[in-house]
């Protein structure tokens, strides 16, 4: 037992060794939704502090991060936030994804889905008030309004 303890001690500390890189971007954010989209600044900060971490090419990571396998398991979560929606590649969304991406938005935030709880347990400041839970659904309904409406000019003419 005494060497199995032992085994397991050195994969521990050896793991430490192996850092994917992470999620952090020097680029300007050209394409990032607040630059090519309409997001006010209550609605932009709300983004910021409950979204972005996982949905976004910028991660601030933790403390905690710096111990495997725990940033692993970030990493994945974070990969498959941003597979599903990254808010510094909106611009170069097409209209439909971005459409269907506002209703989600609108959606999940309502049935409090995002953020996650997993996530706001440990960010307690990126859990939603009322108030501001209705700031990102109002504003993701009216931004699909305004898509839908503008495709609808586009096919016509």
């Amino acid at each position: 037992m005494k060497k199995l303890g032992w085994i397991l001690l050195v994969v521990f500390i050896a793991i430490q060794f192996i850092r994917p890189a992470k999620n952090v971007s020097t680029a300007a954010p050209v394409n990032d939704i607040a630059s090519v989209s309409l997001v006010p600044d209550d609605v932009n900060q709300i983004l910021h502090k409950a979204c972005y971490d996982c949905h976004s090419d910028n991660t601030h990571y933790p403390w905690y991060a710096n111990i495997q396998p725990v940033y692993w398991w970030m990493d994945h979560h974070v990969d498959e936030g941003k597979d599903e929606l990254n808010f510094s590649a909106w611009g170069t969304y097409k209209l439909k994804r971005k459409l269907r991406k506002y209703v989600e938005i609108s959606e999940q935030v309502t049935e409090g889905e995002m953020p996650l709880e997993s996530y706001t347990w440990m960010h307690a400041d990126a859990k939603l008030s009322r108030e501001e839970a209705n700031l990102v659904i109002n504003w993701a309904n009216e931004m699909a309004r305004k898509l839908q409406q503008d495709s609808l000019i586009v096919s016509v003419q």
